[in-house]
């Protein structure tokens, strides 16, 4: 591949500033390359890379689930990448843009000669038929259309030149383009509806290409001849040097760390605690990174009678202790929650004293709202119980260890909680429908503006909030230019939602896989998910 030309800085000095705020990085990479076998990267071989779940769809733009986009987003390019160590936005299948005073319109230049895996070319056209669709995604598409709500057009300029024009300022829409949410698929893929895209995968420009979708089995993946328009973050020109992927759903942590031992796979995500001794060291590296954006924690339906009641949903904040549960469940490293975004977001707010273990004020709270201790501990009111269900889904071992320690520490103030699982490909119609209580997520992205697509009334507020200031807050960040004015705004925000207790915050999600340690430069992108083209096995 031809070294990309310079790219064009945006005429516009407060967006650039924004978009350069540093990420925290605890490691990225397989470590040294001369560690094992051959220290010169080499073509060839197959990766064997076993996760803990499959969300039932093949799509980019719908699947919101790290296990799924591990594989998937192989198989798309986007217009920008951005950099997991500075924040800063690069070119990719744009080469170069531009964006004006107001942060309206954002015009990109795409790169020549980019063809989709049918053959058929990368144009303005493609772009515009992409985003065009982007409303008709239905529930699995909340996070892409989120990205671009408020677009009032998208316009072909020429043939390799697109024009986005939103109907307000919209500042986050250069780091959307990053995301593979926003990944390039083809426009006959596009025609496609969402559940054939899910179904059947969709034709990318990516350096791999879907080869064979089993559900809850594995995906594979294989080399895309020719590919020759990577992102310039990656360090290997023209095609990845792995010629397949095999992505294999083994739902015990055990069993994937045994599968890594015994040679069986050479990589596995999720590492459960209990495995981390027996990795550490030998033929494995753990690496982990931990995810920007809202971190896990309990999604509360805001419209339920029961949680109607601010005092119900703070004592729920007040009585988790966060730092419990990630030093018993998670992998080491992990942070308990300090806000409703990770540390490692932009413009993220410590919060901490907003989230400290307080079981005295928790159980104030209930009983100032009229829920009475009973015999049996539990908490009552008009011949009641105060029971309420969580929702979650298996799609992470610590799932559900981490909510056995959260219904303990509930019903110590008097709270009765049922655990409810459902299938990981139910996660998002469970949001859509609202039949749910509490539900355990998290949203990864390295914006605040994913604060806006969660908790917006104005978006799909599957949460159910009431229109309140946050939406002032939510909707400023979003449109002004100025990144001091906007970092106000964001903290405004973290603060109406912690402690309105809209959402309750448990712990960071951070991301640990162990890779064999032949196995080199297989490296964490900004959403500290995967990139694989520079992986090499030798």
């Amino acid at each position: 591949m031809n070294a990309l030309p310079a790219f064009r800085a945006p005429r516009w000095a407060p967006l650039a500033a924004l978009l350069t705020t540093s990420v925290l990085l605890t490691a990225c990479g397989s470590g040294d390359d001369s560690s094992s076998g051959s220290s010169r990267p080499k073509s060839g071989g197959t990766l064997t890379f076993a996760v803990g779940s499959d969300a039932g769809c093949v799509d980019p733009q719908q699947v919101g689930s790290n296990e799924s986009i591990y594989s998937v987003r192989q198989t798309v390019d986007s217009l920008t990448d951005q950099d997991p160590r500075t924040g800063k936005i690069v070119p990719w299948l744009a080469k170069s843009w531009d964006i004006n005073a107001d942060a309206t319109e954002f015009t990109f230049h795409l790169r020549s000669g980019v063809t989709f895996s049918d053959g058929s070319q990368l144009t303005a056209q493609v772009v515009k038929d992409n985003f065009d669709a982007v409303p008709k995604l239905g529930a699995l598409g909340v996070l892409v259309q989120g990205y671009l709500s408020g677009v009032k057009s998208t316009t072909v300029v020429d043939p390799l030149t697109v024009k986005v024009t939103f109907k307000k300022p919209n500042a986050q829409f250069l780091q959307a383009t990053s995301t593979h949410s926003l990944g390039i698929e083809s426009s006959a893929s596009v025609k496609k509806t969402p559940q054939q895209k899910c179904s059947d995968g969709v034709i990318g420009s990516g350096p791999f290409v879907l080869k064979q979708y089993v559900q809850n089995q594995s995906i594979t993946l294989a080399k895309r001849t020719g590919y020759d328009w990577g992102s310039s973050l990656w360090s290997k020109k023209g095609e990845p040097y792995l010629d397949k992927l095999v992505f294999k759903v083994v739902p015990e942590a055990g069993v994937r760390a045994g599968s890594l031992q015994s040679g069986q796979v050479d990589a596995i995500s999720s590492v459960g605690k209990a495995n981390e001794a027996a990795l550490g060291g030998g033929q494995v590296t753990l690496l982990s990174r931990a995810n920007p954006g809202v971190v896990f924690g309990l999604g509360v339906n805001n419209a339920r009678p029961l949680l109607k009641d601010v005092k119900v949903r703070q004592a729920i904040l007040a009585a988790i202790d966060r730092k419990q549960i990630a030093d018993t469940v998670f992998p080491t490293g992990t942070q308990p929650a300090t806000s409703v975004l990770a540390h490692t977001t932009p413009d993220y707010t410590d919060l901490s004293s907003d989230l400290a273990l307080d079981a005295a004020k928790a159980k104030s709270l209930l009983e100032a709202a009229g829920w009475k201790a009973g015999s049996d501990g539990i908490r009552a009111k008009d011949g009641k119980k105060l029971r309420l269900t969580i929702s979650w889904f298996p799609n992470a071992a610590t799932n559900q260890p981490a909510l056995e320690l959260v219904q303990q520490q509930l019903k110590a103030v008097g709270i009765d909680v049922v655990l409810k699982q459902g299938q990981v490909s139910q996660f998002a119609t469970t949001l859509q429908g609202g039949d749910f209580d509490l539900v355990w997520s998290n949203v990864t992205r390295s914006d605040p503006d994913i604060l806006r697509t969660s908790f917006s009334t104005q978006l799909a507020n599957f949460y159910r909030l009431p229109a309140t200031s946050l939406d002032t807050e939510l909707s400023g960040q979003a449109a002004t230019t100025d990144t001091a004015e906007r970092e106000q705004l964001v903290e405004k925000a973290q603060k109406l939602i912690v402690q309105n207790a809209y959402n309750v915050p448990v712990v960071e999600l951070q991301t640990q896989l162990a890779v064999a340690k032949k196995v080199h430069s297989l490296d964490f992108d900004s959403g500290s998910r995967i990139q694989l083209h520079d992986t090499w096995i030798g």
